[in-house]
């Protein structure tokens, strides 16, 4: 059976503080561990005010401190922000205190503006030195470095490359597990992926986890109205540049633009009963051949997302738990 993975991007909320929603996230892993979810992962955002996630490994070990069993980490770090050697170093932290139960997932991304870029000491060409990046990275693990990261050089802590494009790529040549957002040219990304993999002591034959957005309720209706505060937040920021906290409502009405961003935001999500999120679910792990999924949604209310994690955890077919 494929397992089910929970992405929690610390989604803001009106009317919460940043604190509140940093502890909803800690509480959200407590909740999707009882339901027997394989990893919760969480997020890297920079000066977004509807994204609190801005320190993965920071919140990552408040996770890890507050849950037993389930695989906890990043989805992911963005790499071309940091120092490979400070981030095997935070890793190593992690892995010391909470031994078996860390994994690293990686992203190549930078600051969306120029100032977070500058803030952040890098450049929007950053991206091009992503997999020197991730062969030093790994190197200060594996202890093929002249300089030592302790702790970290000698423990095994699985990498994961968030994959776009070209990621896939770099996560073949490399030999490493991919991350792979649910798209129209998935099946031909992991095909891809597949057919250029170069084992390594890292991976031994490829692994694919599909990135998904789904929400599960008792209608069809009631599992897309789960989905709209967050694809008004896109239609809203793509409109005015600011990606906003979430909103119990949205606006009754819309600008064509709004419209327009607004259903672009919802086009490939998943959501309906269970049994219509089963199907859905089958078959895209059939098209993409995907080992596991990795579920992301965000909604106003927390409860309300809960029901659709336990519903999707519950559903009965070999594709999923």
């Amino acid at each position: 059976m494929v397992p089910l993975s929970v992405l929690d991007r610390s989604r803001a909320r009106v009317g919460e503080t940043e604190a509140e929603t940093l502890r909803a996230t800690v509480w959200m892993a407590r909740q999707v561990e009882a339901l027997g979810y394989k990893r919760f992962w969480v997020s890297e955002h920079h000066s977004v005010p509807g994204v609190v996630g801005s320190a993965p490994t920071v919140l990552a070990s408040a996770v890890a401190a507050r849950t037993s069993s389930i695989r906890v980490g990043t989805g992911g770090v963005m790499l071309p922000n940091h120092q490979p050697l400070v981030v095997a170093e935070q890793f190593g932290v992690l892995e010391s205190l909470y031994p078996g139960r860390i994994d690293m997932g990686l992203g190549r991304s930078v600051g969306f503006t120029n100032g977070v870029r500058r803030a952040l000491g890098v450049s929007k060409d950053a991206t091009e030195d992503f997999a020197e990046q991730v062969r030093e990275l790994l190197g200060y693990l594996t202890g093929d470095s002249d300089v030592h990261a302790r702790p970290g050089e000698g423990l095994r802590i699985p990498p994961f490359i968030l994959a776009v494009g070209e990621g896939a790529s770099i996560a073949a040549a490399l030999g490493l597990p991919v991350v792979l957002a649910a798209r129209p040219d998935s099946p031909d990304l992991a095909e891809q992926y597949r057919r250029s993999f170069q084992p390594s002591a890292w991976a031994p034959s490829p692994f694919i986890i599909l990135a998904v957005t789904a929400a599960v309720a008792e209608t069809t209706a009631a599992a897309r109205e789960l989905l709209l505060p967050e694809a008004w937040a896109s239609a809203y920021s793509r409109t005015r540049g600011v990606f906003p906290p979430l909103q119990p409502d949205i606006p009754s009405t819309m600008t064509a633009r709004e419209q327009e961003f607004f259903e672009q935001a919802l086009n490939g999500q998943l959501y309906g009963t269970p049994s219509e999120v089963n199907a859905l679910l089958g078959e895209l792990i059939e098209r993409t051949g995907a080992d596991e999924v990795l579920i992301t949604t965000n909604t106003y209310d927390r409860e309300d997302l809960l029901a659709s994690y336990a519903a999707l955890a519950d559903l009965p077919v070999d594709a999923v738990l």
